[in-house]
């Protein structure tokens, strides 16, 4: 009853969208079969007008509260093709291997796993990895990235990390 849209092709393009927030849905359509298909489609929970505030308010801290404790068992593991990071234990694994970084590795492969096949300028590594803005000579993220390539393509590994000339690294590996 909403113009353009009805609640369910929003709610459709939301959760198609990988939109994962808690929906409440506030409907006058109180039909079983309303209230099924729309937690079917992705609704967390469902209310009927007319409603009390006090319920409206009940209900949103209750899915905020399921919201919180769903994320502690997100896992802390990033992966990408046969790399695993562990943000937890701090440990990454290529084929099952165990890779020994430094605290300065660790977070620039963190930054290209948070950023697979997307592109990072040297600036944009630089600020984020060691935290300030770099113009200078100073060939530190080369560096860096040279010995990342080295622990990570140990015993033939493909690489992975990628330079792109004058625009900067990605995370891509071969295939």
């Amino acid at each position: 009853m909403m113009p353009l849209l009805n609640g369910w092709e929003v709610l459709q393009r939301l959760r198609d969208g990988g939109i994962t927030i808690p929906l409440l849905m506030l409907t006058a359509k109180d039909e079983v079969g309303e209230r099924v298909k729309g937690l079917d489609l992705g609704a967390d929970d469902y209310l009927v007008k007319p409603f009390a505030l006090e319920e409206l308010l009940a209900r949103i801290r209750a899915l905020l509260r399921r919201n919180t404790e769903s994320k502690e068992h997100v896992s802390t593991k990033l992966k990408f093709q046969d790399i695993i990071m562990d943000l937890d234990s701090r440990e990454v694994f290529r084929n099952g291997r165990l890779i020994e970084l430094t605290t300065k590795e660790f977070e620039l492969l963190h930054l290209f796993m948070d950023n697979p096949r997307r592109v990072l300028s040297r600036d944009t590594i630089m600020e984020k990895v060691w935290g300030y803005d770099f113009s200078g000579e100073s060939n530190v993220l080369e560096v860096y990235v040279a010995m990342l390539r080295q622990k990570t393509e140990e015993g033939g590994q493909p690489r992975m990390i990628q330079t792109l000339r004058g625009m900067g690294y990605v995370l891509k590996g071969d295939s």
